[in-house]
């Protein structure tokens, strides 16, 4: 085979492999514009905006993100999971003792059952249950509810996380588009220097043995 055919070959061959990879690239750029965008949006329509930092709590004031973020708009996947897991999750441990919702259903239905038997007896503690029940009651839902914020937070720290590697992904596939088509021109510029009538041939064994 010709040297120059075999040049043209593998740089056509290149060109083509550096025209897949550059759109690989510009699909990975889009999904990881349209992950931050989202995630972007959707915290900012919630509206929640971190404590300033004269009015930080002590353990507040020891997560270095908090104090960092202090009296600024969520808008980013690591503004959510500070808040969910350093604000919301702090808030809770003190809040429950770290209980969480499961954990205080069992006591809740235990106070439920006690309220219920004072009640058939008259008993004269049934006050200090129901005021039990009441509290045990309302933590339970405050729990829930920050449960919940905490791990819609977390879903959209999740999401732009994978904004992110897309976009990692998008830098490798551009960089290797790029040195393809270095390499395919300089493979071109090559067969147009070769001489059309210099083939390409493997040494032969009496060559290789004298190189060896």
């Amino acid at each position: 085979m010709k040297r120059r055919t075999l040049d043209i070959l593998f740089s056509i061959g290149g060109l083509g492999l550096a025209a897949l990879l550059l759109v690989i690239g510009i699909v990975l750029t889009s999904n990881a514009n349209f992950a931050n965008t989202y995630v972007r949006d959707q915290l900012g329509a919630q509206n929640i905006t971190f404590t300033p930092a004269d009015q930080l709590s002590d353990d507040e004031k020891n997560v270095e993100c908090l104090v960092e973020n202090a009296g600024k708009e969520l808008t980013t996947g690591k503004q959510a999971e500070c808040y969910a897991n350093e604000y919301i999750g702090l808030h809770l441990k003190n809040m429950a003792g770290g209980q969480t919702y499961a954990d205080l259903g069992q006591p809740q239905s235990q106070l439920r059952e006690q309220v219920a038997t004072a009640q058939q007896t008259n008993d004269p503690a049934l006050a200090d249950l129901q005021a039990q029940l009441a509290e045990v009651s309302a933590q339970r839902d405050t729990v829930f509810k920050g449960e919940t914020l905490r791990g819609l937070l977390l879903t959209s720290y999740g999401f732009s996380e994978m904004g992110t590697k897309a976009g990692q992904a998008a830098t490798v596939m551009y960089l290797g588009a790029a040195l393809l088509l270095l390499l395919s021109l300089a493979g071109l510029v090559h067969a147009f220097r070769t001489p059309p009538s210099r083939t390409f041939a493997a040494p032969s064994p009496e060559r290789a043995d004298t190189t060896a």
